[in-house]
């Protein structure tokens, strides 16, 4: 009998994770690698959410708080809801837990019985399915395609909702894709949601501040206010706010749903770091102003990023609305060969080549439910992609 859990055997690593980690050990070894693999801004925090951090510090807010959060930030919450998505909250309706992943995680606890159904359009963060399973429910992956702009259409949704679906999840702009819904693509799938009162929303809301040309961000309950009574609109302060190491992510939806979670979070981590916090209160009440400052790089590194990639030999790569990632296809370079000898089989093979042979870390399609393909992470400097490019260009033109 195996000591370990048998619920491990239902989830596996994050691959995004496992790349990133390799990429710094080999860089660590003295190779010459660059990495787009990471999810996160390559910007500082803000400085007046810094300083908001320091003077928590110094007026001795170091001790716990409630377990999912203090009421200073969750009434900042409730009012980032009705400033910019036109949502009304009260704090009883908020949960505030160490990072996005743990608000959703925590969700999928409370609800999930065995058998009960998970709908995640593909490509998906690779932690969805992950936490489905963790949670005893069973992930279904509903895929899109490169010809819809990676865009869930809703007929699909509509076919893959069965008796026993208990949530959808929905995520836009998209990590990995970058894929942004507009009003009236959300519609088409909210008005499916309304002829199955059974399924719950929840929503990955994490890069809605990362929206650009004329895309405009919106998210279910504000598209369709009749989902709001079946409908967890998760957020945080992570990517928009360059805080990702600060570990405040929030939901918010129906009291009882919300008890739930509270319930999970007590007997786990209790209380997200009180510090985080308070320069969280910051980041929602404070200025936005470096806001669409730095959407203009992440607008510029985009447009680089996806005309170089498109020059490249079996490279396509649509344009994404947000977020800051690419998901360029390979299809005309599955079972070409590198000069090494690697045969590229699929999208992991190609991704770990062009690791080992032109020294740049991406993450392959595959674990993100959707090939063959992989993401770039494009939150890091100009002069990093370009050369990361000239890179992935030169390696694709000596396939043969």
């Amino acid at each position: 009998m195996s000591f370990l859990s048998a619920t491990l055997s239902r989830v596996k690593p994050s691959p995004t994770i496992a790349m990133t980690a390799k990429a710094q050990e080999m860089k660590a070894a003295g190779r010459n690698v660059i990495g787009l693999s990471a999810g996160e801004p390559d910007f500082d925090t803000p400085e007046n959410i810094r300083d908001a951090a320091k003077a928590a510090i110094d007026a001795g807010k170091t001790r716990y708080t409630a377990p999912d959060g203090i009421i200073e930030l969750k009434q900042a919450i409730c009012d980032k809801f009705k400033r910019e998505n036109d949502l009304t909250y009260t704090p009883a309706q908020i949960s505030v837990g160490t990072g996005g992943k743990q608000t959703l995680y925590n969700a999928f606890m409370a609800t999930l019985n065995p058998g009960d159904e998970v709908l995640i359009p593909a490509p998906y963060w690779v932690s969805y399915p992950d936490m489905v399973k963790l949670a005893g429910g069973e992930p279904v992956i509903v895929e899109t395609s490169l010809e819809s702009n990676f865009k869930l259409t809703p007929e699909a949704l509509d076919a893959a909702i069965t008796p026993n679906t208990k949530w959808f999840i929905f995520n836009s702009p998209s990590n990995p894709s970058g894929a942004g819904y507009s009003w009236d693509e959300l519609k088409a799938l909210t008005d499916v949601l309304l002829r199955h009162p059974h399924v719950w929303v929840m929503t990955d809301d994490m890069y809605e501040h990362l929206a650009y040309g004329d895309f405009t961000f919106c998210t279910p309950a504000q598209v369709e206010p009749q989902l709001y009574d079946r409908t967890l609109t998760c957020n945080g302060v992570s990517k928009a706010y360059a805080m990702t190491g600060w570990r405040i992510g929030y939901a918010a939806g129906p009291e009882n749903v919300i008890a739930a979670m509270r319930k999970i979070q007590s007997q786990s981590t209790s209380n997200p770091c009180t510090v985080s916090q308070w320069a969280a209160v910051e980041a929602l009440n404070g200025t936005q102003d470096f806001l669409p400052a730095n959407n203009e790089v992440f607008v510029r590194r985009r447009d680089m990023v996806v005309e170089m990639l498109n020059a490249a030999n079996g490279i396509t790569c649509p344009t994404p609305e947000g977020a800051f990632y690419v998901y360029p296809s390979i299809a005309d370079l599955i079972g070409k060969t590198t000069p090494a000898g690697t045969r590229i089989e699929n999208d992991e093979a190609f991704a770990t080549a062009l690791l080992q042979e032109a020294e740049v870390a991406v993450v392959f399609g595959a674990a993100f439910g959707l090939s063959p393909n992989f993401r770039v992470s494009y939150a890091t400097s100009d002069e990093a992609l370009k050369e990361a490019c000239t890179r992935i260009q030169t390696f694709c033109a000596a396939l043969t």
